[in-house]
């Protein structure tokens, strides 16, 4: 399971010359980053996210850039390097921060399974001093599962794999490996990464105390404090109509209200991941129709047009738009 927040991270760090920020942080990250390739846990070639802050003012830019790059070398780090100095604008070096997005591969019954979201690396420099941490997203390390389910098989393909590239970050970084505080998920742990258990020794579902409440709210309310696109919750009635995947299956409902310039998607399970996806695409699409000045009614319209993309499902032609409280679509939409 991928929760939409860390499940553990970890940290090290150390000491550097002054002066050498910029490549002492593409230097760890890099580190980090065979670390977990040399134990299988990621594969192919890395996209890094850079940027360099200006003293004084961590909000300003000196140099900000991704690097698709086409393959690693023994001088990647010395020709990253070479790339942020030829770009960089004129102002005195702060902070340097580059990151890794990972997608990881995970041992599922004997098969490697390639899964978005597994890792985030990210380095830092600043001044004389380098810190590197390590996030991860899967369960795929801990004896139970988020919903508090055993996986004994899950466990034992890949949490052995995780702490090796543990050992071998703390090796490649000349640093102590200090987990880091626990998460709503779980206890990270110099090794991997601990449930947390009951006074019986079960353990608890975290995934439905707090990963589903998380999901949930981003169908409840809009960006930027309710600010961006349109307002995701109303008191009054709405117009809505149901979504569908393959073979009926009913994804959610997509609804509006001009009257309180509303309009939103209520996701029939928010829990399974195909369903968040696709839920998740039909905001992105009212955010679209916001910003081009629509109405929700005329949103609804037009998107209902829409055909099955990505796995978003689809609204039936030939059914007309229903009438309903948000309020009771929800309920109705939590009792299907």
């Amino acid at each position: 399971m991928i929760a939409s927040t860390p499940v553990a991270r970890w940290t090290w760090g150390r000491h550097n010359r002054p002066g050498q920020e910029i490549i002492a942080c593409f230097n760890d990250l890099l580190t980090a980053w065979y670390a977990l390739a040399k134990n299988r846990l990621v594969s192919g070639v890395p996209h890094i996210s850079a940027r360099v802050s200006e003293a004084g003012r961590s909000n300003t830019y000196l140099f900000k850039e991704t690097f698709e790059l086409d393959k690693l070398g023994p001088d990647t780090e010395q020709d990253l390097t070479a790339q942020v100095k030829a770009s960089l604008r004129p102002g005195e070096i702060g902070s340097v921060y580059a990151h890794i997005e990972c997608p990881g591969i995970i041992i599922d019954a004997s098969h490697e399974v390639r899964e978005e979201k597994v890792f985030l690396i990210g380095s830092s420099a600043f001044l004389d001093y380098v810190s590197t941490d390590l996030v991860t997203y899967s369960d795929a390390w801990m004896p139970y599962d988020l919903a508090g389910r055993a996986q004994p098989t899950i466990h034992a393909a890949n949490a052995p794999r995780l702490s090796a590239a543990l050992i071998d970050l703390s090796q490649g970084l000349h640093a102590e490996t200090d987990p880091d505080d626990p998460t709503y998920f779980g206890q990270p742990t110099e090794t991997g990464v601990d449930n947390f258990l009951r006074e019986d020794g079960s353990s608890c579902d975290v995934w439905s105390s707090f990963e589903i409440p998380y999901r949930y709210n981003e169908f409840t309310h809009a960006p930027g404090f309710g600010s961006i696109g349109y307002k995701r919750s109303t008191d009054g009635e709405v117009q809505y109509v149901p979504v569908l995947g393959e073979q009926g299956r009913l994804i959610g409902y997509l609804w509006a209200s001009d009257a309180e310039g509303a309009a939103g998607f209520e996701p029939q399970d928010v829990g399974d991941d195909e369903t968040y996806r696709a839920g998740r695409l039909w905001l992105t699409r009212l955010r679209t129709t916001h910003d081009r000045g629509l109405t929700p009614s005329e949103a609804l319209r037009q998107l209902a047009r829409l055909p099955d993309e990505d796995g978003s499902g689809h609204v039936d032609a030939t059914v007309a738009p229903r009438h309903m409280h948000l309020d009771a679509l929800r309920e109705l939409t939590r009792n299907s």
